[in-house]
């Protein structure tokens, strides 16, 4: 595989079970360039070895005086060089290789593992997770795996390099072959711990990171509230962490790299030291002691890549073993092969077991919760996305359960709107460019969603100054956008999708009473039958819906519409009203004091008391830009 026939056509299936395995499963996939690495790698490490020996043959032969020998050595010098530069080119390139595609690889299988889960991801694996093992962890892993061959390549060079100093010479082979094992094994007691302290701060530093994000979204909220300095001082506290975890964990390396440098040192003046008392003694010659001094220091460099293995592993194994824990994660429901259906997608009504909702086809039906954690899963629930920990019973649509179906057809029937949707960057075009029936055009979707002050508000910001506000792109997650904006957004891409059955949770909560009272007319008439659940406690919303159903305790609780469940059932009175039940009913007749109308009022001044507008809460309205 090159860089160039990236992305791979299948990555394969990973051996997941553990960090090690995945590493040992990537280089296994890539044997072919850990044994190009392998081949460049020798010739470059007899390149280097070469060196002494032609320096030796060099200087014995100036002492001598003999002009062939001097001659022979210039040409063994220049053939090691030659064979250093080819070897040393070819090498990086093979090693940077198979660096790229291991991450490429790496990326591509969690790629796949977040796009079968879908949003089960996040709820098992925190987002900051998947998306530093997909950009950080995936190059030690891949520095890991590109190591390996060059680390084989060293081993062999070191190993062939002593056993033939130990011929050259005995007595100074044997203190060079002793000495090497010692280099090599002296920093490993070492590494655990620096790479512990490694972990720590870069835990801090995403912890910081995450909260500097958080802060410049809610940047408004924070001004309006007079928050700044108190996230500020959060954030001040986060970057001293995160300071202080750096200094130790550089350290631990500093102390490393001056081990690296010591031991080296000593063993070259040793062997020195100890060869120029032979030379002095007359049982060696000055181009043998050249030669023993020349491989001692070139010797140096091959052990470098035995440190550099171990280091590289100390830093992957943790990272493959993120990596592991994603792509070991499993559907849970939805499994092609489970059910024996074919991909025909199914119509009806659509029951959930667990609660005995029933949603009639072709309607608009509004759900009541009075937690809304409870709302949450049971919104997912309906669209498939039922929890691992969840042992209830699959939802039924046209007496089909959605568990059964292929997971193609199950999203295609079935979506579900959460109540904080993700606007991805891109224009506007882009945005509604969805799979879809192509029964519903983006501009009614977005007529429906009363989307009139947003196309505005894109116009006047498009960068070619065209006016067309299809073209304007938005920022990342609709950060320029107010809350209200990016809500209706969302809303209407999902009406574009114009699935069967539309599930949306809280899908008004910020916006203003007027523009929602216009958005739950339109939607009715647009989704007009088609099924629609709406998960939602405002009156304005509740007053259009074809029929209202109150869950308490996770069941459904009473049936009907919304005039007639707020009049007769206290529990969903409370929960609407965010009245207790023991303050009672909020008609007209059970008002006292300043809020009780007088005889001579107006009917419709009486009536005007109970509108689906005056019961809307406050923390409702749409969130200032």
């Amino acid at each position: 595989m090159q860089i160039r026939d990236l992305p791979y056509p299948d990555p394969g299936v990973a051996d997941a079970r553990s960090g090690p395995r995945l590493l040992l499963w990537l280089g296994r996939n890539q044997l072919g360039g850990q044994l190009k690495s392998l081949f460049w790698g020798l010739l470059h490490h007899a390149g280097v070895a070469g060196l002494p020996v032609g320096a030796g043959l060099a200087v014995q032969a100036v002492i001598d005086r003999s002009g062939a020998r001097l001659a022979f050595a210039g040409g063994l010098i220049a053939l090691v060089g030659a064979a250093i530069a080819v070897g040393d080119t070819m090498l990086h390139r093979a090693a940077i290789t198979n660096w790229i595609t291991a991450a490429s690889r790496v990326q591509q299988l969690l790629a796949r593992k977040t796009a079968e889960l879908g949003s089960a991801l996040t709820r098992r694996v925190a987002a900051g997770e998947v998306v530093a093992v997909s950009t950080g962890d995936v190059e030690k892993i891949g520095w890991f795996v590109e190591a390996l061959s060059r680390f084989l390549a060293s081993v062999i060079a070191i190993v062939l390099i002593c056993v033939g100093l130990v011929l050259y010479l005995p007595s100074l082979g044997m203190l060079v072959a002793l000495g090497v094992p010692v280099l090599a094994l002296a920093v490993l007691p070492l590494l655990p711990r620096a790479t512990q302290r490694a972990d720590v701060q870069r835990e801090k530093a995403g912890k910081a990171t995450e909260l500097a994000s958080d802060t410049v979204a809610g940047l408004r909220v924070l001004r309006g509230i007079g928050g700044e300095e108190l996230f500020l001082s959060r954030y001040r506290a986060a970057s001293q962490e995160v300071r202080e975890a750096a200094v130790r964990s550089a350290r631990m390396w500093s102390l490393i790299s001056a081990i690296q440098v010591l031991l080296p040192g000593v063993l070259l003046i040793t062997v020195v030291w100890h060869g120029a008392q032979l030379a002095l003694d007359g049982r060696i010659g000055a181009g043998a002691l050249v030669t023993f001094y020349s491989s001692v220091t070139l010797l140096l460099f091959p052990l470098h890549h035995v440190e550099e293995i171990a280091m590289a592993y100390s830093f992957s194994r943790p990272s493959a073993k993120r990596a592991a824990r994603v792509l070991s994660l499993e559907r849970t429901a939805f499994e092609d092969e489970r059910g024996g259906l074919d991909d025909a997608r199914p119509v009806g009504d659509l029951y959930d077991p667990a609660t005995g909702l029933l949603v009639p086809s072709g309607l608009l039906t509004a759900v009541v919760c009075g937690d809304p954690d409870v709302a949450g899963r049971l919104a997912e629930r309906l669209g498939g996305h039922a929890a691992e920990e969840e042992k209830s019973p699959s939802v039924l649509l046209g007496g089909v359960a959605l568990d059964d179906l292929p997971l193609e057809s199950a999203r295609a029937s079935v979506l579900v709107q959460d109540k904080d949707p993700v606007l991805l960057s891109g224009t506007l075009t882009e945005l509604l460019d969805v799979p879809a029936s192509g029964a519903v055009d983006p501009e009614k979707a977005l007529a429906a969603a009363q989307c009139g002050d947003v196309l505005d508000a894109l116009a006047q910001a498009s960068v070619d100054g065209s006016g067309d506000p299809m073209g304007s792109r938005i920022t990342e997650r609709g950060r320029s956008l107010s809350g209200g904006q990016r809500q209706r957004l969302a809303l209407a891409r999902s009406l574009v999708t114009d699935p069967e059955v539309l599930v949306l949770d809280e899908p008004t909560s910020a916006v203003d009473s007027h523009t929602e009272a216009r958005i739950a007319q339109s939607v009715k008439a647009l989704r007009a039958g088609r099924t629609t659940v709406v998960f939602a406690s405002s009156p304005l919303l509740l007053d259009h819906a074809d029929r209202v159903v109150f869950i308490r305790a996770g069941e459904v609780a009473a049936v009907g519409l919304h005039c007639e469940l707020i009049r007769n059932d206290p529990g969903y009175r409370a929960v609407v009203t965010r009245e207790t039940e023991e303050e009672g009913p909020t008609g007209p007749e059970h008002l006292t004091g300043p809020e009780r109308p007088t005889d001579g009022q107006h009917p419709a001044e009486q009536e005007q008391l109970m509108s689906p507008a005056a019961l809307r809460a406050p923390e409702e309205i749409e969130e200032s830009a």
